[in-house]
């Protein structure tokens, strides 16, 4: 079915809250799971985020995942999280996207800036969006 499940994370409760879902998913599909994080870039070009904090983020996520017995591979890209999350799962021929939501789109001023719903748009695979 699924043999690679691509999940973006971030540091919000609903990214570690879709990380259950994930968990599940891969192990009934014993598929290889790989753990994105995107980093924004300001406007001035730099960092948004300090890398060591990202790279806590990876390595909690990659240990959450471990205690569930499942190996994951992590990966730490910067740009525009929509499209950066749809080229990594073009170039690695991810079968599925699973993120979490923070319920943005859910107006019309969020829709433009809901990085799911840009995901579930752009995505050159299904999207599993947990609530």
């Amino acid at each position: 079915m699924f043999k690679t499940v691509l999940f973006p994370v971030d540091q919000s409760r609903e990214s570690q809250d879709a990380a259950e879902t994930v968990a599940k998913l891969v192990k009934f599909c014993s598929a290889k799971l790989i753990i994105l994080s995107v980093e924004v870039e300001s406007e001035s070009g730099e960092a948004a985020t300090p890398p060591n904090v990202i790279d806590q983020l990876l390595q909690t996520a990659k240990s959450a995942f471990a205690e569930w017995g499942i190996e994951a591979e992590t990966l730490h890209k910067e740009g525009q999280p929509a499209f950066c999350i749809c080229d990594v799962a073009d170039e690695l021929n991810a079968d599925v996207i699973v993120m979490g939501c923070r319920g943005v789109g859910l107006t019309e001023e969020g829709m433009a800036e809901s990085v799911s719903n840009r995901v579930i748009n752009l995505a050159p695979c299904p999207v599993l969006v947990v609530p």
